[in-house]
């Protein structure tokens, strides 16, 4: 009988070659792993959610990232086509820069790329304050409109700006310029951090208001309050380091989101959990985990996919969703009754 396996042999030399390099010294301790209940084939099509009133293919979301820059115009277009691809959403960077100048227009526009998924503007609350003191809120409302995108991101970052040398300072409580926000305009709107993640008392606030989701840009991933320390030349940021590594990880705030759900209704019952979520694995674990509708977004991991070609970064898409399937299809998280 012919060999039906022609790379049989090389493969088993491969094996033997490495049968020592690639040993394990402990197993994930977050999952059972139950192997004789589905075949290996990944059902991406148990995945489809539906969250922030569209229709999703996997619970993922790319989040924002750049703009105004060579590199970013390669890096969005190709974002976009992917989420168009996957039926993704995602997240603009910081549009600040088209609020009086199209100079970079194209850098950011992507509906024409990403067709009719997901597409947020975003601005920092620094600039919304700014905007809403002078009467100009129809500003932001003509950003999203040149955009054609579905709605606004408002990120918060204090710290940031404060260890930014050239950075923003802001009076208002940024939950009184969120509140005015969506009554001056009544655009849709994410709320989200850039790296420190938030308390509880945060987003309980957060989660009475009618947004569409929160972000949770938790702590152990991009820092930014580190970056602009990084980007300093004076010296004086590094003063202030301390300040650099506070906040709180995804895991925290996702308990932090069941215990205040628990407590009673909520007016936004979406969150988007990023921030230090390193793999599908981590991802799909604290979606299952979360009580409130959740999906998961990654930032750096798809910039460094991005900035090379579109296959590299389509390869890189397929396979975290294939991962959440293969999760959902053999993992079971230890201490409950089912994957989900």
């Amino acid at each position: 009988m012919q060999d039906q396996d022609p790379t049989a042999s090389s493969r088993k030399n491969d094996h033997i070659a490495l049968a020592f390099e690639s040993q394990t010294p402990m197993a994930d301790d977050r999952f059972e792993y139950e192997p004789l209940f589905s075949g290996n084939t990944p059902d991406t099509q148990k995945l489809a959610c539906h969250f922030a009133g569209f229709d999703f293919g996997a619970p993922l979301w790319v989040s924002s990232m750049t703009g105004g820059t060579e590199k970013a115009r390669h890096i969005n277009h190709n974002l976009a086509a992917m989420c168009k691809e996957f039926a993704l959403g995602m997240g603009l960077g910081s549009c600040r820069s088209l609020l009086y100048d199209d100079r970079f227009f194209e850098d950011f526009n992507v509906r024409p790329l990403i067709g009719d998924r997901p597409l947020y503007a975003n601005l920092g609350v620094a600039q919304i304050e700014a905007l809403l003191k002078e009467g100009e809120e129809q500003r932001m409302v003509d950003l999203v409109g040149k955009l054609s995108a579905d709605g606004l991101i408002v990120h918060i970052n204090p710290l940031q700006e404060w260890f930014q040398p050239e950075g923003d300072r802001y009076v208002e409580p940024p939950l009184k310029t969120i509140e005015l926000l969506l009554k001056k305009t009544g655009l849709r709107l994410i709320v989200k951090e850039v790296g420190h993640g938030m308390g509880p008392a945060s987003l309980a606030a957060l989660m009475q208001l009618p947004l569409d989701a929160i972000e949770f840009a938790a702590f152990g991933g991009t820092n930014f309050s580190k970056l602009e320390m990084m980007r300093d030349t004076t010296g004086q940021a590094a003063q202030k380091s301390a300040m650099a590594y506070v906040g709180h990880t995804a895991a925290e705030m996702v308990a932090f989101v069941n215990e205040i759900m628990e407590k009673g209704p909520v007016a936004c019952n979406q969150v988007i959990i990023s921030g230090g979520v390193g793999s599908f694995l981590d991802g799909i674990y604290l979606v299952d985990r979360c009580k409130a509708t959740a999906i998961y977004g990654q930032a750096s991991a798809f910039l460094k996919q991005a900035l090379g070609s579109y296959e590299q970064l389509r390869q890189y898409a397929g396979t975290q969703i294939e991962g959440m399937a293969m999760a959902r299809q053999f993992l079971k998280h230890k201490n409950q009754g089912s994957n989900g």
